[in-house]
């Protein structure tokens, strides 16, 4: 089992930025692929970014403007928000899948572990 808490949301403006983290306990994070979804109210849960062995993937909505990075030593991952938009408000979840199975970083399907989510709001 591996539990994962985030934090680092907030209420912000446009064009401002974010850095949120998702600490982990309980196993060691280097053994998963991580990955960030969001999810907007009254919309479904979307990718947003993974990391694995097998490389960094983020979705086209935030490319060039997030970037996800994991620091092993601390069992924490992070998603570094910049130049957000008003579409970026959503409450944002981590969750962590094993590194080897998974073949589809974009699924939810294909992580076994989450999240509570934090908030994110940006104002217009």
């Amino acid at each position: 089992q591996v539990q994962l808490v985030e934090s680092g949301g907030g209420l912000v403006q446009a064009g401002a930025s974010l850095r949120l983290s998702c600490a982990a306990s309980g196993r060691t994070l280097s053994n998963f692929a991580m990955g960030w979804f969001r999810q907007a109210p009254g919309k479904e849960r979307e990718f947003v970014a993974a990391i694995s062995w097998r490389g960094i993937y983020y979705a086209d909505s935030v490319k060039g403007r997030f970037t996800i990075s994991r620091d092993n030593a601390k069992n924490t991952v992070y998603l570094q928000m910049n130049s957000l938009k008003p579409e970026d408000t959503a409450v944002y979840y981590c969750a962590a899948g094993d590194s080897f199975s998974l073949t589809n970083p974009t699924r939810t399907a294909e992580y076994g572990f989450w999240g509570q989510g934090t908030q994110v709001t940006v104002s217009s």
